[in-house]
């Protein structure tokens, strides 16, 4: 019984701990009594607690407090060292890869984007994706055991277990591609779909961030759909949700062929980017593809909404450049085939809503292992 009170206890320190780790990773710099009031355990037990976290070298003392204070010896201001450890997050696909570099409260510290060959093999595109990976990581001056996780999103559909499933990336179905990056980095390595990364991006620091009932349709030459309900991402029984274009009836497999544009390039520039860029500039060609795009794509969309009744629908992907305009077209389109249209708004992430999308996984994966995870799932010494 001794030895089970003994665990107990121990067990409720680690708790404890994380409370305290927690409340200043979400807010930070805080004084021991205002973790006192955040964390409603007892003083002591919080002194206690901050001595132990900074000896590790989980949060550390910062600076003195503003002009003003009361009279008398400062409160220590104590912050969590989010340097203490980075992320990655990674957006792969057919002719793509982004790279995010975070610190563990989510600031970006770095981005890389690369187009990349559609005929690479399989393999190739592993080599690529792990030689890629190791360059941004040296580059940035950090050892491979620095970065905690990696969070890499990739087309088609994903099990919860990983593996990747559909036939969207030649020689990649049935693939555990975490498996195969293991022994070059250690640390956990996240496989998901990257439309449900994309939803998670736009919940965090999107368009979405006061929604939590919503669609993210990826709208470009592949229509997929990521859902979030009651604030949590919906991936299905088998992680096949929003996964629309598998199915031929709604005809979004035309998608690519819709989207054909024929106009002027500017150089380095994708045929959507200038497709989008002669959108906005007013050219009426490209409004007329445009037009006959979202109204082949309509349909599925209208599809989704009649069965997810969604409060927001955000628009991302390779024809988000277009901007604001994009919502209202859709709408039109819409109109006639719903018994409403939910609020349509367009993504402003850019190209990394999925790298960072895949940055907010990780993060996720990660806090319930603060501060007592397993391997590289320590901080780094405090300076």
């Amino acid at each position: 019984m001794a030895g089970a009170r003994g665990h107990d206890l121990a067990a409720l320190r680690g708790l404890n701990t994380g409370v305290v780790l927690r409340a200043l990773r979400r807010e930070s710099p805080q004084t021991v009594s205002q973790l006192t009031g955040a964390t409603g355990l007892s003083r002591p037990t919080v002194k206690a607690l901050v001595d132990e976290l900074v000896s590790q070298g989980w949060i550390a003392e910062t600076g003195a407090p503003s002009a003003g204070r009361a009279p008398g010896r400062p409160a220590r201001r104590l912050r969590f060292r989010s340097e203490a450890g980075h992320v990655v997050g990674v957006d792969i696909g057919l002719r793509k890869i982004v790279l995010v570099l975070a610190r563990l409260d989510g600031e970006v510290v770095a981005r890389e984007r690369e187009h990349i060959a559609e005929e690479l093999s399989g393999a190739e595109r592993i080599e690529l994706l792990r030689g890629r990976l190791r360059r941004f990581i040296a580059d940035h001056g950090l050892r491979a055991d620095a970065v905690w996780a990696i969070g890499i999103g990739v087309p088609g559909m994903v099990d919860d277990t990983g593996r990747i499933r559909s036939v969207i990336v030649p020689e990649w179905t049935d693939l555990d591609l975490a498996r195969r990056l293991a022994d070059d980095f250690p640390c956990r390595i996240l496989v998901e779909n990257d439309v449900n990364l994309a939803v998670l991006a736009e919940h965090w620091q999107g368009a979405a961030t006061l929604a939590d009932d919503l669609a993210c349709v990826l709208v470009g030459r592949r229509i997929s759909c990521g859902l979030m309900i009651n604030g949590k991402l919906h991936r299905g029984r088998r992680g096949g949700a929003g996964e629309l274009g598998i199915l031929p009836q709604l005809g979004l497999d035309a998608a690519e062929k819709w989207l054909a544009w024929d106009g002027e390039r500017l150089p380095g520039e994708s045929e959507t980017d200038a497709l989008a860029r002669a959108v906005r500039a007013g050219d009426s060609e490209a409004r007329a593809v445009l037009d006959g795009y979202l109204a082949g794509v309509a349909p599925g969309i209208a599809a989704l909404v009649l069965a997810l009744d969604p409060e927001l629908l955000v628009l991302s992907g390779a024809l988000a450049p277009v901007g604001e305009a994009l919502g209202p077209l859709l709408t039109e389109q819409l109109r006639p085939l719903t018994l409403h249209v939910p609020r349509i708004a367009v993504s402003a992430l850019g190209r990394e809503g999925v790298a960072l999308g895949a940055v907010r996984r990780t993060l996720d994966a990660l806090d319930p292992h603060l501060p007592y995870g397993a391997g590289p799932l320590r901080p780094s010494p405090a300076p």
